[in-house]
């Protein structure tokens, strides 16, 4: 009994996720039917990042999130906005962290200098480690005639026979 409820529940979740996904597939070949406002949906998801992924555009990604954008965006072009309204939205919902290229102003500087810094700071911390290294190996003694008598002595003695 355990065994044919867990078979029906299998089947379930594969029967119920494979028609989910070709709503969803069906959905998007429906709101395709226009080549001009597709053209303009993949030039504006091409320009927005994807919030789930983060290191890609919405119209590479297949998160859930990215898809309700692209839906979003489709009703906004067949609404007739423009590019720029479609944008602003976006950037007034999810802020700049949503554009790939975010505007340079106050609020984003860290996000366009953030690299520069962290390389000239690794640079100051290696040239300071170099330093420090160099003045500890200028500072060694070489051994004295004794100790080197007393490392042969050690080393010998621990010599397999």
């Amino acid at each position: 009994m355990k065994r044919t409820l867990s078979a029906l529940a299998l089947l379930f979740c594969l029967f119920s996720t494979s028609t989910v996904s070709i709503a969803d597939a069906g959905t998007e070949a429906a709101l395709a039917a226009d080549p001009v406002a597709e053209k303009r949906l993949q030039e504006l998801s091409a320009e927005l990042r994807c919030l789930v992924c983060q290191n890609q555009n919405i119209a590479d990604s297949n998160a859930e999130l990215a898809q309700d954008l692209r839906r979003e965006i489709r009703g906004m072009i067949k609404d007739g906005k423009s590019n720029g309204e479609i944008i602003d939205f976006m950037v007034t919902r999810y802020g700049d962290f949503v554009l790939y290229r975010p505007p340079l102003k106050a609020s984003t500087l860290l996000l366009w200098g953030g690299p520069l810094l962290l390389l000239i700071g690794g640079m100051l911390a290696l040239r300071a480690y170099l330093r420090r290294r160099s003045l500890r190996l200028a500072d060694e003694k070489p051994l004295s005639s004794e100790e080197i008598r007393r490392a042969e002595a050690l080393l010998q003695e621990n010599e397999p026979k």
